[in-house]
This record gives C-alpha cells, structure tokens and sequence, in this order.
C-alpha cells in the first residue's frame, strides 16, 4: 500500500496524579502500511506545543508504537509492550532522558484506518511525572470526522 491522505483525530489525556489535562488535535496526514503494522504521519500544531515538527507513529500490532518527531522539537518515544524502554524526549524547553513502561497497546488499523490507543507511564531518573493516553482515529480524507 502506497501512502494516503487520510483524516486523522488524536486525543491526548496526560495526568501526574494531581492534575489532569486533555488536548485533541484534528489533521490531515499520511497513512501507510509498513512490514509490521502502519504508518501515520501528521504536522503539528500552536495547539499541541509543537508548531512545525512533523510526527510520525508506527505501529506493531497491539505489542509497540514507536514517535518520531522531527523539525522545531526532536523527539524519539517507543512504547513497548516488552520492556521498559529509555528515549530522548525532544520538548520546547530543553531535551531530556525519560523511562516509558507501556500499561496498553490497543489497535484495529487495516488499509481503510481504523483506530490506534496506547497509555504508558513516564518517569525521569525512575521519579513519576506522569501517565499518558493516545487516542488516535484514522480516517479516509474525504471522511468527515
């Protein structure tokens, strides 16, 4: 399957246990299948902290999604069903290494899209900042969502 545009709705919910914020994003992206899973990449946005980086996520299964982030802000995620993992984390204010032990991988994308969700706990130097949910929908480009 070559690439296609596709329509792509992302929710975001991050908590630290005291706080809880929430952020949705709706864009156009590309769409892909790939050896292991599927491919979705998009723009981001003033919305999402990260205005002129593109994002890619790749997926295997219900077992790993790696992000890549690349452009004002560089980032490297793989939240691995597996093992805990260790990653740069590219954020306006500075880069940092952080742990992220995966909780959920769920995933029904096909060729047509479908739906991606993961949740993994973040920490830097073994101290808790943080769990995490991805929501994200993909949809054929003329699809309203």
């Amino acid at each position: 399957m070559t690439s296609k545009e596709v329509s792509i709705k992302l929710v975001s919910r991050q908590s630290d246990g005291n706080t809880k914020e929430e952020t949705e994003l709706i864009s156009a992206g590309l769409y892909e299948a790939t050896e292991k899973g599927y491919r979705i990449s998009y723009e981001e946005s003033e919305a999402t902290g990260f205005e002129g980086s593109v994002t890619t996520l790749e997926t295997e299964g219900c077992r790993k999604v790696t992000m890549n982030r690349t452009g004002t802000v560089e980032a490297n995620l793989v939240v691995d069903m597996g093992e805990k993992q260790h990653c740069v984390y590219g954020t306006p204010y500075g880069d940092f290494m952080i742990g992220i032990t995966a909780k959920t991988i769920r995933s029904d994308l096909d060729e047509n899209g479908g739906m991606l969700f993961f949740h993994y706990v973040l920490d830097v130097n073994s101290s808790y900042i943080g769990d995490f949910e991805i929501a994200i929908e993909v949809k054929a480009a003329n699809v309203v969502a």
